[in-house]
C-alpha cells in the first residue's frame, strides 16, 4: 500500500480504489436527474437506450491521465462535445465491457491488447435518454491512436488529479423548453468538459475520492 499512499493519483492508486468501492447494484441512482430532479425532461416517452463507455485512466507512474474525445462536427447528435470513447450497445455486444472495447477501438483505434479492464460505475442514465455503463480500464502508456474522423476530431489527455480535485466541477445551465437545466462542467485546456460527461466524472469523484 506505500505505493498507493504516496501516489495518490497514480493508476496503482485508482485501481486500488476501485477494488475498494461497494459493488455496484440496481438501487444505485446516478444520473442527471440528480442535479435536476423532478424536470420534465426526465420522462422520456421512449425506453433507455442501453450504452457503454470507457473511462480510459493512462498509466503515466505517479500522475495518470483520462483519454477523452472530442466529437465530430459533423455528426448529428452531441456535436463537438467532449466524451468518453463508447457508444451504444449492439446486440451481439456479449457484455456493457466487451460494448466499450469495441467502441473504443471503432472511435480512436486504441486495441484491446492495451487496455486492463478493471471495474464498473454504476450506471448512469442521462436526459437523453440513455442508461451508460461506465467501464473502468487502465491503459498502457505509449499508445498509437487512429480517429475515426466520421466519429471523433480529436482526442486527448486530462490529468486525473485535474478531475478529481473539487474545486474544477463547476455548475452551469442553459435553458430548455423555457425551464433550466443545470449541468456539471470542467474546462481543461481550451476543452470544456461538460454535460453527461463531466456527470460520470464527478460520480467518479464521488465514489472513489470522498
Amino acid at each position: 500500500m506505500d505505493q498507493v499512499t504516496g501516489a495518490p493519483f497514480s493508476a496503482a492508486d485508482f485501481r486500488a480504489r476501485v477494488a475498494a468501492q461497494p459493488l455496484a447494484h440496481a438501487a444505485d441512482d446516478y444520473g442527471d436527474h440528480r442535479f435536476n430532479p423532478g424536470h420534465p425532461r426526465l420522462k422520456p416517452a421512449k425506453a433507455l437506450r442501453d450504452a457503454a463507455v470507457l473511462i480510459p485512466v493512462v498509466d503515466h507512474g505517479r500522475d495518470a491521465t483520462v483519454l477523452l474525445t472530442k466529437r465530430a462536427e459533423k455528426l448529428r447528435n452531441h456535436s463537438g462535445q467532449v466524451a468518453f470513447p463508447g457508444g451504444t450497445i449492439d446486440p451481439t455486444d456479449p457484455s456493457p465491457e466487451a460494448a466499450a472495447l469495441r467502441e473504443t477501438f471503432e472511435e480512436i483505434g486504441l486495441g484491446q491488447d492495451r487496455v486492463a479492464i478493471i471495474g464498473r460505475m454504476p450506471d448512469y442514465v442521462s436526459g437523453s435518454g440513455y442508461r451508460i455503463a461506465p467501464v473502468l480500464g487502465i491503459v498502457r502508456p505509449d499508445f498509437s491512436l487512429t480517429l475515426n474522423s466520421e466519429e471523433v476530431d480529436a482526442a486527448f489527455e486530462v490529468p486525473l488529479r485535474f478531475l478529481m480535485d473539487p474545486a474544477n466541477h463547476g455548475r452551469d445551465s442553459r435553458m430548455w423548453n423555457d425551464l433550466e437545466w443545470v449541468f456539471y462542467e470542467m474546462p481543461y485546456d481550451g476543452q470544456r468538459i461538460w454535460g453527461v460527461t463531466a456527470g460520470i466524472i464527478r460520480t467518479l469523484y464521488e465514489r472513489l475520492y470522498t
